[in-house]
């Protein structure tokens, strides 16, 4: 399995898109600052994942997600967490 994931930046309000196949070890890696798109970002959360069967799905739903329709589909499906 591959996993699409959401964090959300803490101290810019940003979110960052990614990919992986290791989702707790790579949540961990980006928490202690060994990822450099993140890494001045912190604190993060982590606020939707979602499983594929294959990287070219993951691949194809993180670009999704990046897209403008992909972030009105998460605005979507996170109403209720993001507006608290």
């Amino acid at each position: 399995m591959y996993y699409v994931y959401v964090l959300k930046s803490k101290k810019d309000g940003n979110n960052y898109t990614g990919y992986t196949k290791d989702l707790k070890l790579r949540f961990e890696s980006h928490l202690k600052g060994k990822v450099s798109c993140t890494k001045e970002r912190r604190p993060l959360e982590l606020i939707y994942y979602e499983a594929c069967l294959n990287q070219q799905d993951a691949t194809h739903r993180k670009k999704y997600l990046k897209t403008y329709y992909g972030k009105m589909f998460l605005k979507k499906r996170l109403k209720s967490y993001l507006t608290g």
